[in-house]
C-alpha cells in the first residue's frame, strides 16, 4: 500500500482534535496532490466512483431516471425518481435542472434513456461529473442505489489534485482511514509507479486546519 493505515489514523485523529466545535457534524476530507504527470493528457486524469467500505456516516443522495417497475422500486428505496416524460420538462427548466444536479450526488438511468439524457441534460450534468450510470432496462435498481449511497466520485480534470470526503467527524478514525485507503487504491491502480506520482496527502474537517499524512 502507498501509505500505511497508521499514518492516516494518526492524521485523522489530529485533524478531528484540532477542529473547533461546530453546530453541525463536519465532514472529514482528504486532498491528494499528484506530481510528474501531464494532466493535459486525458489518460493521466482520474475520474472514478469509489465505494467506501464504511460509507460516509450518512447516505449519499441518488436520483434515478426510470419508468415502470424500476421507478417503483427506486421510490420504495427512497431515491428521487425522474420519469422519462420529465426529461423534456427539465431540459426546458434549466434552473430546476441545475438545482437537482447540485442536490443529488449520483444519478443512474435505464440504458435506453441515456441518449436523450445526454442530448437534453448533458450540458448541465456533464461538467459537474453527474452523468448517470446506465443500468439495464427493467432491472432492479436496489444494488446500484445501495452501492452509490456509500460511494464518492474523484476527479482530477486538468489539475494534479483531487479532494474527496472520507467520513464524518463522529465516525471512528480507523473506519475513516479504511475509506481513505480505498480511494488511494484508485491511484495505485491508475499509474505505473504511483509512489513517484504522489506529492502529498492531507486530511481535514470541513472547517478545520489541514493535517499532512505524507
Amino acid at each position: 500500500m502507498l501509505v500505511e493505515k497508521e499514518k492516516f489514523v494518526e492524521a485523522i485523529k489530529k485533524a478531528i482534535e484540532d477542529s473547533k466545535p461546530r453546530k453541525f457534524v463536519e465532514t472529514v476530507e482528504m486532498a491528494v496532490n499528484l506530481k510528474n504527470l501531464d494532466m493535459k493528457r486525458p489518460e493521466n486524469r482520474i475520474d472514478a466512483v469509489v465505494t467506501l467500505p464504511h460509507g460516509l456516516g450518512k447516505p449519499r443522495k441518488v436520483a434515478v431516471f426510470a419508468g415502470g417497475d424500476t421507478a417503483l422500486k427506486a421510490k420504495e428505496l427512497g431515491a428521487f425518481v425522474i420519469s422519462p416524460e420529465e426529461i423534456d420538462d427539465l431540459a426546458k427548466d434549466k434552473r430546476k435542472a441545475r438545482k437537482i444536479a447540485k442536490e443529488y450526488d449520483f444519478f443512474i438511468a435505464e440504458a435506453p434513456l441515456m441518449p436523450e439524457i445526454g442530448k437534453k441534460l448533458g450540458p448541465i450534468l456533464g461538467p459537474r461529473g453527474k452523468m448517470p450510470q446506465p443500468i439495464p432496462p427493467l432491472s432492479d435498481p436496489t444494488p446500484f442505489i445501495e452501492r452509490l449511497r456509500k460511494s464518492v466520485k474523484i476527479r482530477t480534470r486538468d489539475r494534479p489534485t483531487f479532494h474527496a470526503p472520507i467520513g464524518r467527524k463522529d465516525m471512528d478514525a480507523e473506519q475513516i482511514a479504511d475509506n481513505a485507503l480505498e480511494i488511494l487504491k484508485v491511484v495505485e491502480g491508475k499509474y505505473e509507479n504511483p509512489i513517484q506520482n504522489i506529492k502529498s496527502i492531507y486530511v481535514k474537517t470541513t472547517m478545520g486546519p489541514a493535517v499532512r499524512v505524507v
